[in-house]
């Protein structure tokens, strides 16, 4: 029996002729800026019998598999009776240093090209060419080789048997896994109550592959029901790969234990989670330098090897079994799990692997997404998420340090960043000190900080290794590479603070680069215990009319949760006002009902202010203080006090859309309760204001849009950390008088209304 495995041209030879060092994530050999450009510049010049973008494909045999290999050929060059295979590259590094040798994956890219149009064609004897351009000057440079068919069959068949072991266990592994599907249960007694529905409209929209908003509340076991059906899915071939999205590190855990849940039922299926670099790095210092790092140095020497270890080995692969490989293969664990994500069937990870258009996966193809199922939890995080990640910042010092560190070292450098800081200064003059928003993009900065780019990274590439041109570098073509994407959607925020000048590029309304990054993949499920008002996060998240839509009912009991409503005013100016009934509140709920509570504040100087108006009246019960800026350990230490039930009440005192508003799991006696001061409306400002009235002439309701929807979000989330399992029983009492009004009654969820009323 022959079996098929289908890969392009460029994966097949990366694998094979991997080799070198990582260097702080600087690829100098292909310019990041204008490789296209370069690349159009070159295929402009051939001749009318010439083809760019040529498609090429072909069927290679070798033993029991068949190779789909398939790629395009940047040029087919026909002249009389001799053809050539042009295989263009741009750079940022002086052509001298380019030799004929320098780069063998080049060559065997361009003799694969070759090798699949002399098959096609039945030619004999082609060239294969290389051109190098050197993106600042334009400069180019060639190499050639005449090659025979009999010499690119020798070729071939060592480059498909350098891949076959990898290409076998991909295979087997596949296989096993789709065999353990069809078997594998779901991994408890029984279903929940409306668990069932919701894993059942995962599985319809993928096989449909379509879009999925869903609000599941807490309980609803959102990781099992979006995970189970995803699995069955791969089973039945009707997807290929699952990315599990998420911005917290809970949910990462979760999603482990889900697949290793299904794994004790029979499930053989291949995971890896993606951890931040800078929490797995071995070295003390977060620097990709092979004089520095170990791991960096030689490391793709060294991770087929890894690779292939680890898949034959182990399924769940999480930070400590991936950091235990790398050891043992001495290869670095960031690059190791990115490497591992293409391999595995399953990838846990952060939303910008996919959405971020300066971090996503660059090697997953387009025909691979289409087979793709991705998965979001915690869904309504994206929104600001993604503000983020289609905006970008940079500063006029940074400039300015840059003119005059090398001024007199490099030309170009120096050149090129005091234009950049000219250009800031002109702006400076325009607006003066203050911060403005204006509609436009600074067209000509944009010219400056590309001829920025390309001096900087003509320096980088020949191995100048200063952190402070690099940084900036960095900056820079992130500002850049967001400037593309600017529309009416942006705004451009411009600060001046006496000699310092920050210009922002801030995405209002993200919902377009969801929608087209979003819509490469096969199916999309959004889901959050809080995705409402579900109207807002369908249009916020890029959601479509005919998407569709799920509404889970809570899987508790009403009488779990007991609510209460202290009708006061905490609006900006009423707040000195309501320090003293809060704080009455606070000892009159930890003597009546005593237990472990966490109040959750607008802000950190209305939190203070009521914790000090405590102190005065010697409370009832043990107060702790998250305070900015918390270290890991001291964010464990705060959620260890919960851990225990003392006969003194115990509140912790924290600000509603932080650390320990949503993503912490704090089930029984843990937690009696929560109270939420305020409707949790983001601090009014320009950036909110600006949005509010992009909103507005937009047709919706700026004010909703910008301040009242982001703000019920922070209470839902946070009151949602009262209730976790079916046993718990607790209060949560909700302190403003707008809670009485129509509009946030009707934001709030089901079980929450049937409140009652405290005196004022």
């Amino acid at each position: 029996m022959t079996y098929s495995v289908k890969l392009s041209v460029r994966s097949l030879v990366e694998y094979v002729f991997r080799s070198g060092s990582i260097e702080s994530g600087f690829k100098s050999t292909s310019s990041l800026i204008e490789g296209t450009k370069a690349h159009q510049t070159i295929q402009k010049t051939y001749e009318e019998a010439d083809a760019a973008e040529v498609f090429l494909q072909t069927s290679y045999l070798h033993e029991d598999m068949e190779y789909m290999i398939e790629g395009r050929c940047d040029g087919l060059l026909l002249r009389d009776e001799s053809v050539t295979i042009d295989e263009i590259k741009s750079t940022a590094r002086n052509l001298n240093e380019i030799t004929r040798e320098s780069y063998p994956v080049h060559w065997a890219q361009a003799k694969v090209y070759a090798y699949i149009y002399m098959e096609r064609e039945d030619k004999d004897k082609v060239t294969v060419q290389l051109t190098y351009v050197q993106v600042d000057s334009g400069e180019q440079k060639r190499f050639q080789e005449d090659v025979t068919f009999q010499e690119l069959e020798d070729f071939m068949l060592q480059l498909v048997k350098s891949y076959a072991p990898y290409a076998k266990l991909r295979l087997h592994n596949l296989q096993k896994r789709n065999d353990s599907i069809r078997d594998v249960a779901f991994p408890f007694a029984a279903y929940r109550n409306g668990q069932r529905n919701f894993a059942g409209a995962v599985y319809k929209t993928i096989a449909d592959k379509k879009t999925l908003f869903a609000n599941a509340p807490t309980g609803t076991g959102k990781t099992i029901s979006t995970l189970f059906p995803a699995v069955k899915a791969l089973g039945e071939e009707k997807a290929e790969k699952i990315f599990y999205l998420t911005a917290k590190t809970l949910n990462r855990k979760n999603a482990e234990e889900a697949l290793v849940l299904m794994k004790k039922k029979g499930l053989f299926l291949q995971s890896t989670t993606i951890t931040a670099k800078d929490k797995v790095c071995f070295k003390e210092e977060t620097r990709c330098e092979s004089a520095y790092c170990e791991f960096a140095d030689g490391y793709y020497d060294r991770i087929n090897g890894a690779v292939l270890d680890i898949l034959k080995n182990e399924t769940v692969m999480d930070r400590t079994v991936i950091s235990d490989y790398a050891q043992k293969h001495k290869v670095c664990p960031f690059e190791f799990s990115i490497d591992l994500a293409y391999a595995a069937d399953a990838v846990i990870c952060d939303y910008n692997y996919v959405f971020d258009p300066r971090v996503s996966f660059k090697r997953l193809f387009e025909e691979q997404k289409k087979r793709t199922v991705l998965l979001m939890d915690e869904a309504h995080n994206l929104v600001d998420r993604a503000r983020g990640m289609y905006s970008a910042e940079i500063i006029k010092s940074s400039f300015l340090q840059l003119s005059r560190d090398f001024k007199g070292k490099h030309d170009g450098v120096w050149r090129t960043a005091k234009a950049v800081n000219d250009e800031f200064l002109k702006l400076k003059k325009e607006h003066g000190e203050k911060e403005a928003a204006v509609p436009d993009m600074p067209e000509e900065l944009v010219g400056c900080l590309e001829a920025f780019m390309v001096q900087a990274e003509q320096l980088l590439a020949s191995g100048d290794s200063d952190e402070r041109l690099l940084e900036t570098f960095f900056e820079a073509l992130q500002w850049v590479k967001i400037s593309q994407f600017y529309d009416e959607r942006f705004v451009t925020f411009i600060s001046v603070f006496k000699s310092e000048v920050s210009i922002r590029l801030f995405c209002m309304d993200p919902s377009k680069l969801l929608f087209q990054t979003g819509k490469k993949y096969g199916s999309r499920v959004f889901f959050s215990a809080t995705l409402s008002p579900l109207s807002y996060f369908r249009e916020m998240l890029g959601g479509e009319e005919e998407d569709y839509v799920i509404r889970m009912p809570s899987p508790y009991e009403m009488d779990q949760l007991d609510v209460f409503v202290q009708p006061l005013s905490t609006r900006y100016k009423d707040r000195e006002q309501s320090i003293e009934p809060i704080a009455e509140m606070l000892m009159d709920l930890s003597d009546k009902r005593p237990g472990n509570y966490l109040v959750f504040f607008p802000s950190y100087r209305y939190m203070t202010d009521v914790y000090e108006r405590l102190l005065e009246k010697d409370p009832p019960f043990h107060p702790i203080v998250q305070h900015p800026g918390m270290t890991e350990e001291e964010r464990e230490t705060f959620l260890a006090h919960f851990d225990s039930v003392e006969e003194k009440s115990l509140v912790g005192f924290a600000v509603m859309g932080g650390i320990f508003s949503e993503g912490i799991d704090l089930k029984g006696d843990k937690l009696t309760g929560a109270v939420i001061v305020g409707v949790g409306l983001p601090q009014v400002g320009l950036e909110r204001d600006t949005m509010k009235n992009y909103f507005q002439s937009a047709g919706k309701n700026g004010y909703d849009f910008a301040y009242v929807y982001p703000g019920m979000n922070k209470v839902l989330q946070a009151g949602g950390r009262v209730i976790r399992s079916e046993e718990d029983r607790g209060t949560l009492v909700l302190v403003d008088d707008r809670f009485l009004t129509r509009k946030y009654m009707e934001m709030l969820p089901e079980e929450w209304r049937d409140f009652v009323v405290l005196d004022r």
